[in-house]
Parts: structure tokens; C-alpha cells; sequence
């Protein structure tokens, strides 16, 4: 959902929050609300709180499962606005929205609410143009981005279990920082049904039908290695993320077979079982054949050209997200320790991915992630400071 620029204000915050209280008021005073506590549903269990601070920020790799809903804000920062101030206020008011104490969230419990804030490739030139995070996206095929939806300055990646939450939330944040910033685009998102791939780790459904985000860094050793930043100082312990908002053509791609549609991913549609065999979290073996000769995950089919061994490079840990405004679409995030590992790995698909051919890409942005921050060390003190 693109939105054109402007400047947030504190009305504006109060006419969002207003209508999302006004929402949720109407949405209780149905005909199924006046039944008797006899009819009543069951109440959801309250999700378990995610700490704001610590070495990393959280979003990420806490909590697990990711929260079902996203809401991405990316905007641009004021030519003449210092980043360290404004980065230590959006961080202290995540602290009291988290624990609830902020009256901003006008009495919403935050559950396990989120806020994960990561600083454009401009910024991070002003800090250092050999940093992680200072170099710009390329531009890829398939792409049809307006100016205004590629690139920025600044990224609030809000999740929750509650979606009422998340604009509750970002009018707290725009409000936070008043005219210093200025919003490109906005988009939100739903993960979809969690599904058990195996060795105890979970994955949820994308908007095609298939279990995605399968493989990724999911043990501690495998995070060190491809997801967090171990150096320079002003940035270990964080990470870098790559957005790509994508529209689907699921009309073209519905009509397929599932034969089909399960060799453009080279998976099993209801398992998620690579078409090499084994386990889903076992991964496909890519030089399994048939006993004529042919490779039995396709040589076109996405598990194969996106193979973090066969582009060669570390592994990015990937979530997609179904969006339907303007239509049916894909928000896609990943996070890795090198820009590297997502640029060659589009670059490889670019040239025969099956998949590509169902996706437009229209927004596109990259943004390091700052590391950690606690009351001693505010969030953007150590690049910014």
C-alpha cells in the first residue's frame, strides 16, 4: 500500500488511534457480542512478552514463531536531522510502548509486541562509507518500483500477535518524531498458518501455498555465522535486511497443476518436502536424478536457484508476508550478515527462476539493523553516537 509523502503530526496520531479505537468499539457492539457468556468464545492465551533490549534487537530472531502481523514503515529523515538523538528517542519510547506504560497505546495490552528500527545506506555513509549496510540495493529484472517506494533513510518493522496494535503503534513512533522524518511507504502484512517441518522448527504457509522460509541460520552457531554482525563495533550485534514488496499473479499461477506448481518451487505443495525426497527441514538434494537421466528438483525451480550452496553463499533468514492492497502480493524480508548473500542469490534466480515469472517487484529497500540497545547504550549510540 503506497502512501504519498507527508509530515506525521500529533493529530494525525490522534485521528489514526481515533479511528482504530472507534473500529474496535463498533466491531464489539455486534449481535455475536450481545450473546450470553454461555455463547462467548474462549479467550486467546496472552501472548508472552519479547524484551526491547538486549545484544540484539528484537523482531528477529525473538520471538519464535514470528509474531502473525507486520506493519513496515519506511521513511526519510530531514536533510539537516541529526540521526543519534532522534534513534535514542524512537528507542526509548519502543521501552515504554513494549512494557506498556506508554499512553499512546491507549490501553492496548502490547502482548508480544516488537519494534525493530534499521537505518537506510545514506545513513550509514555519514557513519562510514566502508560499513555494513552503506552500499545501495541494485536493481534487478521484474521490477516496477516508483521513486518514492525504493530506497530510505529510516525502517520501524512493528510485528504482533494483535494487528490492532500495529497502526496504534506507528502513529506512536511518527508522533515521536514529529517533522524530523517523512514517510515514503507503508505496508502491512499476515504470516500464514505455521506448519511443523521437522528437527522442531515451524514454517508458515506463503500466499501460493507453500510452505516457505524452511531453511535459514536456526541454530546459534549457523546465526553467528550468516546473521549477525560480528564487526566493526559501531555495528556488532546487528544485522542487514532486505524488503521487497511483491505483487502475484495467483490467477496465472492457480492455474496450474499442482505437478506444476510444485516444480516451480521443487517442494511439495502440502508437505513441503523437497521433490529430491526426504524431510522438509532436510533440505533437497539438487544432484538427485531419475533413472533417465533428469534432475528430480527441475534446473528452473526455485529451492534450486535460490540454494544458498549453489549460489555460494551464507544463508539469509527469510519471512514473507501476504499483503492484499492494491492486490494480492508478497511483502518479503530477510536478514543476513552480507549484502552479498541476497544480491548474488536474486541475481542467480534472476536468470531462471520459475517463480519470477508470477512475481512484480514494487518496493525495494535495504536497511542495516542497529544492534541492541539497553538504558546504558540507547539504540543508534554506538554508529552515532
Amino acid at each position: 500500500m503506497h502512501r504519498a509523502d507527508h509530515h506525521p503530526s500529533r493529530r494525525r496520531f490522534l485521528d489514526v488511534t481515533g479511528a482504530v479505537v472507534a473500529a474496535g468499539l463498533t466491531a464489539g457492539c455486534t449481535a455475536d457480542a450481545a450473546q450470553s457468556d454461555r455463547h462467548a468464545a474462549t479467550p486467546a492465551a496472552t501472548p508472552t512478552p519479547v524484551a526491547a533490549m538486549g545484544r540484539h534487537q528484537a523482531g528477529i530472531t525473538l520471538p519464535q514463531p514470528a509474531q502473525p502481523n507486520l506493519l513496515a514503515v519506511v521513511a526519510d529523515l530531514g536533510a539537516t536531522v541529526a540521526p543519534g538523538p532522534l534513534l535514542a528517542e524512537l528507542g526509548q519510547a519502543i521501552r515504554t510502548l513494549v512494557a506498556g506504560t506508554d499512553p499512546r497505546l491507549l490501553g492496548l495490552p502490547p502482548g508480544d509486541l516488537t519494534v525493530t528500527v534499521g537505518v537506510g545506506p545514506r545513513l550509514v555513509r555519514t557513519a562510514g562509507a566502508s560499513l555494513p549496510g552503506a552500499a545501495d540495493l541494485p536493481r534487478f529484472s521484474r521490477e516496477r518500483i516508483a521513486s518514492p517506494a525504493r530506497g530510505g533513510d529510516l525502517l520501524l518493522q512493528i510485528c504482533a500477535s494483535d494487528a490492532l496494535l500495529l497502526p496504534v503503534v506507528a502513529a506512536a513512533l511518527l508522533d515521536q518524531a514529529g517533522d524530523r522524518i517523512r514517510e515514503r511507504w507503508r505496508q502491512s502484512g499476515r504470516r500464514g498458518t505455521n506448519v511443523s517441518v521437522g528437527d522442531g522448527l515451524t514454517a508458515s504457509r506463503n500466499p501460493l501455498g507453500f510452505v516457505d522460509g524452511i531453511v535459514g541460520p536456526h541454530t546459534a552457531a549457523e546465526q553467528e555465522r550468516d546473521l549477525w554482525l560480528a564487526g566493526p563495533p559501531a555495528v556488532a550485534g546487528g544485522t542487514v535486511a532486505v524488503l521487497r514488496r511483491m505483487e502475484l499473479d495467483l490467477p496465472r499461477f492457480a492455474a496450474l497443476s499442482v505437478a506444476e506448481q510444485e516444480a516451480v518451487f521443487g517442494r511439495r505443495r502440502a508437505s513441503g518436502v523437497p521433490l529430491s525426497g526426504g524431510t522438509a527441514a532436510s533440505g533437497p538434494e539438487l544432484g538427485a536424478k531419475t533413472p533417465d537421466g533428469r534432475y528430480l528438483v527441475p534446473a528452473d525451480a526455485h529451492v534450486r536457484r535460490a540454494h544458498a550452496t549453489a549460489v555460494g553463499v551464507g544463508l539469509m533468514l527469510r519471512r514473507s508476508y501476504s499483503t492484499d492492497e492494491p492486490g494480492p502480493g508478497l511483502l518479503f524480508i530477510c536478514f543476513q550478515n552480507d549484502l552479498r548473500t541476497f544480491t548474488a542469490t536474486l541475481s542467480h534466480m534472476d536468470v531462471s527462476d520459475a517463480l519470477l515469472q508470477f512475481t512484480t517487484t514494487t518496493a525495494s529497500a535495504t536497511f542495516l539493523i542497529l544492534p541492541g540497545f539497553d538504558r546504558q547504550r540507547p539504540l543508534g549510540s554506538q554508529l552515532f553516537g
